[in-house]
């Protein structure tokens, strides 16, 4: 039976003309998913435009108004609801110079949808966008190729895109690949099983996204507590209360168990853990929480609890994947702010290991510059040390921002190699 309350999040990416949007929409629709008063004027805009059904990418493409007036939104997100559990999209546009939008939408992703078109097969935008997918570990891509109803539904046709795709996805890092034969426009696949290709004998794309099983995407085996904030009540009920409040980041932490507060190297045991008025024997992640310990450890914020048997790498020197998000070019030697769980230091990109040629996956060492859209491998160095994970291990303790500290602006998402 699955919880109606577990919220999967998936990105969408595609070309430009892939038929994102109208995907989206019919997700939407053939879910009911749709207040009605959206639902009638989307109708009327359809009608006036002589329209003979209703246009569904406009549940999306309400937005690109916003865009032509110069507002840019970067990400959009949808959120619909089924029976079965809520959902979390992430559109993000298809141009070649959004990459780093694709990187914010698909951040805290556990799936990616990548559409094809039946008819063009696999395309560098599609290479693309499942590198990213693969960068981000994120855990499922599912791969729709869409318009197969311009290709006379043909199995033939398919089979052709999924051989181009495992062809270069070999070399890719994804650990669960689906492919799906839709038509996004008339429904096949959608939502409901397509009556056009009765050779595809795999589930409809919302059947999928209901059943996938994520609750194995969160690392359960190393807890990692980042203290955000520390309690202290001073009120009569709580005279003596000193508790450490956060979100645990990953894994499991139980009363009595033996932790370690980094980067002091103090160690104690777990006294209590609190929600509210409520005291747990235990919490995993991603719950909200307070602990308290039976040693007075002088714990702040940015410091991080974890089990004694168990630590993070600490260290001031860390190598990462960048994706340059911001317009002005990277300068070298320029300290930016760092950010990483509830931890701000400052930091400076020491080296530009290499740049990532993303048309054709390769490694560019000649060129040390950083551009909006770049992804490189980078030596940082921080003022203090973080606590880091590998980022494959763990996508909470090995992601990382910078920030310009004059405009305040992320600069930069980093993934700790």
């Amino acid at each position: 039976m699955l919880d109606n309350n577990q919220l999967l999040r998936f990105t969408t990416a595609g070309s430009v003309d892939d038929g994102k949007s109208t995907l989206i929409g019919r997700l939407l629709y053939d879910s009911k998913s749709i207040f009605e008063d959206q639902l009638q004027s989307i109708e009327n805009t359809s009608k006036k435009k002589g329209h003979n059904g209703v246009d569904l990418a406009l549940f999306t493409d309400g937005l690109r108004d916003e865009r032509e007036q110069g507002i840019t939104i970067d990400v959009a997100y949808r959120y619909f609801t089924t029976p079965k559990r809520k959902f979390i999209i992430a559109d993000t546009p298809g141009h070649i110079q959004y990459t780093r939008n694709m990187v914010t939408g698909a951040s805290t992703a556990n799936a990616a949808i990548i559409l094809v078109d039946a008819r063009h097969g696999v395309i560098e935008q599609t290479k693309r966008h499942s590198f990213i997918a693969s960068l981000l570990q994120i855990p499922h891509v599912i791969v729709c190729i869409n318009k197969m109803d311009l290709v006379d539904y043909s199995e033939e046709a398919y089979n052709k895109v999924i051989n181009q795709f495992e062809e270069f996805s070999s070399k890719l890092l994804v650990q669960d690949i689906r492919f799906i034969p839709i038509s996004a426009l008339n429904g096949d696949n959608v939502v409901n099983r397509s009556k056009n290709m009765d050779w595809y004998q795999g589930a409809p794309l919302l059947h999928t996204l209901e059943t996938m099983h994520i609750s194995s995407d969160i690392n359960k085996v190393d807890a990692r507590f980042p203290v955000q904030t520390v309690l202290r009540p001073q009120s009569d009920k709580h005279r003596d209360y000193r508790g450490y409040a956060g979100r645990v980041a990953s894994g499991i932490f139980r009363v009595g168990d033996e932790v370690t507060a980094m980067p002091s190297g103090f160690s104690s045991k777990i006294k209590s853990i609190d929600v509210l008025d409520e005291s747990l024997k235990e919490a995993y992640a991603p719950m909200s929480i307070s602990m308290t310990l039976e040693d007075d450890i002088d714990i702040s914020r940015g410091d991080m609890i974890v089990r004694t048997n168990n630590k993070p790498e600490s260290s001031q020197d860390i190598e990462v994947m960048l994706c340059w998000l911001n317009d002005n070019s990277a300068k070298p030697r320029t300290k930016y702010s760092i950010k990483h769980t509830s931890n701000d230091q400052k930091a400076m990109i020491k080296e530009i290991i290499y740049k990532i040629d993303i048309e054709t996956l390769n490694r560019n060492t000649e060129d040390k510059s950083l551009n909006m859209n770049d992804i490189s491998k980078v030596k940082i160095r921080t003022t203090k040390p973080l606590m880091v994970d590998s980022y494959r291990e763990n996508r909470t303790t090995g992601s990382i921002i910078l920030i310009d500290d004059t405009t305040n602006e992320t600069v930069a998402a980093g993934m700790v190699v």
